[in-house]
């Protein structure tokens, strides 16, 4: 029998957006960085790590193919739900996605964010923007954040599978005492030390995802590979703290101390965009190149079926939990799976208090 998604009646892909011609790219800028008061200058110098792509961002097309397998993985399942996709900051907007979705009458919807962890820019601004947007939308749909999936065998074997690829690609002589070289974007300290309901969440997710990762490449190579977790893309005035150490910094460091090879693990991302191509294919593998410390980056999930899968069965475990059964919660790992509705404390907006959806207090 096909699995029940009832009470929902379509699915939503949410993601982050991105441009997609030279000319999009300070516009979408101006819209990532709205009320921050961000200096024209700066989102020029940003602007050029796009114009090195030809002013286009990856992300879309990596959602236009993600959004393809699911409506597959769905079907083959035998589960006949539209899949909708909307962005925070770039066409196709979440406004117009949930417009469409009023449109065709739509009543309740499951929302799969591509963000993996819990803080305030992985978490509640998304759920703030859909907010926001629904409000635009006269007879907008009931929206369902769908959980964090940071400990989901679907998100951590297929990184699993990619960080013992990329071991495989360096020269032998190395590859046995290579460290692994765990890689998220940085967030300022004040917004870790507030993620998620008891705070420090963000710091501690992608410690137990990093944690599982490891110990599963033991096991396949019977030796505990030297690993960190680093962080990239930090942004933000000098004077306030964010999440350190960089993984350039990092590769500094570790080549000092005679490390024999790295793989940089993109742990934050779900797909190669722009701080994955940017941040860590560009700088961070240029940086080993400098340093001539051996270096390979290891795939993100992007589209593999384990991850497409993990979606489906997100869905049919929200599902169920909002038919008031008792779903099994599969996760990996010493943490235990996430909440479905973000308590109103989780992850506060460092500036103002906006109106959610999906949460407790929406």
């Amino acid at each position: 029998m096909s699995p029940e998604v009832g009470p929902y009646d379509a699915l939503l892909l949410v993601s982050f957006g991105g441009p997609e011609a030279p000319d999009d790219v300070i516009a979408f800028l101006e819209n990532v960085t709205r009320g921050k008061n961000i200096p024209r200058d700066r989102l020029a110098e940003v602007g050029e790590h796009y114009y090195r792509f030809g002013g286009r961002s990856p992300i879309n097309d990596q959602n236009r193919a993600l959004l393809a397998v699911i409506r597959e993985d769905l079907a083959g399942a035998g589960i006949d739900l539209p899949v909708y996709w909307g962005n925070r900051n770039w066409d196709p907007y979440l406004a117009d996605a949930l417009r469409a979705m009023a449109d065709d009458g739509i009543t309740r919807a499951a929302c799969f964010v591509t963000s993996a962890y819990s803080s305030y820019s992985g978490c509640r601004q998304y759920r703030e923007d859909l907010a926001t947007a629904g409000a635009e939308v006269e007879g907008v749909p009931r929206l369902d954040r769908l959980r964090h999936y940071f400990n989901h065998p679907g998100f951590v074997e297929p990184v699993v599978d990619a960080t013992l690829a990329a071991l495989a690609e360096l020269p032998a002589g190395v590859r046995d005492d290579a460290h692994l070289v765990f890689v998220t974007h940085s967030i300022p300290e004040s917004m870790a030390a507030s993620s998620g309901p008891d705070g420090d969440a963000y710091v501690t997710q992608h410690e137990a995802a990093v944690a599982e990762v490891v110990e599963r490449v033991r096991l396949e190579t019977g030796r505990r590979p030297a690993h960190d977790l680093v962080y990239c893309s930090r942004s933000g005035p000098p004077s306030v703290p964010w999440l350190e150490p960089d993984v350039n910094d990092h590769l500094g460091r570790l080549a000092e101390a005679g490390a024999a090879a790295v793989v940089i693990v993109p742990i934050g991302f779900v797909s190669d965009h722009m701080e994955v191509v940017y941040d860590l294919d560009t700088e961070a593998l240029a940086t080993a190149a400098d340093l001539e410390l051996p270096a390979v980056r290891a795939a993100t999930p992007g589209v593999d079926p384990r991850f497409v899968a993990m979606v489906r069965e997100l869905l049919v475990e929200r599902a169920a939990a909002e038919r008031d059964e008792r779903p099994g919660r599969v996760t990996l790992g010493r943490v235990p799976a996430s909440h479905d509705r973000c308590p109103g404390h989780c992850c506060p907006n460092p500036r103002a208090s906006l109106a959610t959806v999906g949460g407790e207090d929406a």
